[in-house]
């Protein structure tokens, strides 16, 4: 599952002309199901995106407080595309998305899962599988990606694989540096003075 989450002043979902739904100050959340999600994994990115802190606390401190705790409110819309893929050519493959049957059922289960987690009054979406209209108001703008199933890292330590015992690396580690020295005589004046 991947979603994209916005940080809004307002959004709204409009759908053959007719308002379906809005929010005010709160997130703004574009949901797409994969191939290996499941009911576990919407539950755990609905408990994600409802604790992200995306907001400064009331004595200014950066990214201290989620929508919950601001009390904002949360529009969800279902959105397949975030799964597409332009590796091979210029049009776009959504091999990794979920057949809308099985992607309904667990769109459905994440909104509700959400809905459950916060407060249901304040927990909006759109029509699933329908040509929607978003408006939104960015706040900031903030916005931010949070995918269940990220690629998986590759060996930066430039250690062989053999050397690790599941996550532990088993050994000693030694690195040496050349750090240039600079005598007064070859620094600038201007840091001299």
């Amino acid at each position: 599952m991947k979603t994209i989450i916005q940080r809004v002043k307002s959004a709204s979902v409009t759908v053959d002309g007719q308002s379906v739904s809005s929010i005010s100050r709160g997130l703004l959340i574009f949901a797409a199901i994969g191939k290996e999600d499941t009911p576990k994994t919407c539950e755990s990115m609905a408990s994600k995106v409802l604790k992200v802190k995306l907001w400064d606390s009331e004595d200014g401190k950066k990214w201290k407080r989620s929508v919950q705790d601001i009390e904002g409110e949360v529009l969800c819309v279902s959105q397949f595309t975030l799964l597409a893929s332009v590796k091979k050519g210029n049009r776009p493959d959504f091999h990794k998305s979920a057949l809308p049957k099985e992607a309904r059922e667990l769109y459905d289960s994440f909104i509700g899962c959400v809905r459950t987690l916060y407060q249901a009054e304040r927990v909006k979406d759109g029509i699933f599988g329908a040509m929607m209209d978003v408006a939104l108001v960015n706040d900031g703008p903030v916005t931010i990606e949070i995918d269940s199933n990220p690629p998986p890292m590759e060996n930066v330590s430039g250690l062989p694989e053999s050397e690790f015992e599941g996550e532990f690396f088993k050994g000693h580690l030694s690195k040496t540096f050349d750090v240039p020295v600079r005598t007064a005589y070859e620094l600038p004046a201007s840091l001299l003075e």
